[in-house]
């Protein structure tokens, strides 16, 4: 792949992270600054992007989603874990609940 093509798809990335991010925080703000892991802030933020600053923000040169998590333990559990995958998904999710938001700054 090339420099080009990486950042044509890091772009795209960026744009479908940011046009579902906005759509989730407009059906239910509460519920999508759990799923993203963002602040409410962030949210009221992104909440009132238009469509030409989501394109101009998903131009940056690195990817805006990151995992919400540096716990391998997390991520094993939801990719690795064999004996109850359902209760593996929520015992990450509580997990995670727990984690602080991050401001970007």
């Amino acid at each position: 792949m090339t420099e080009i093509e990486l950042m044509s798809e890091i772009r795209d990335a960026n744009l479908n992270y940011l046009m579902l991010a906005q759509q989730l925080i407009r059906a239910d703000k509460a519920t999508a600054i759990f799923r993203l892991g963002i602040s409410s802030e962030i949210a009221d933020l992104l909440e009132g992007l238009s469509n030409m600053q989501l394109v101009k923000l998903s131009s940056a040169n690195v990817m805006l989603a990151r995992f919400r998590f540096d716990d391998s333990a997390i991520l094993g559990m939801l990719t690795n874990y064999t004996k109850d995958r359902s209760q593996a998904h929520l015992h990450a999710a509580i997990l995670m609940s727990g984690q602080v938001t991050e401001a970007i700054g």
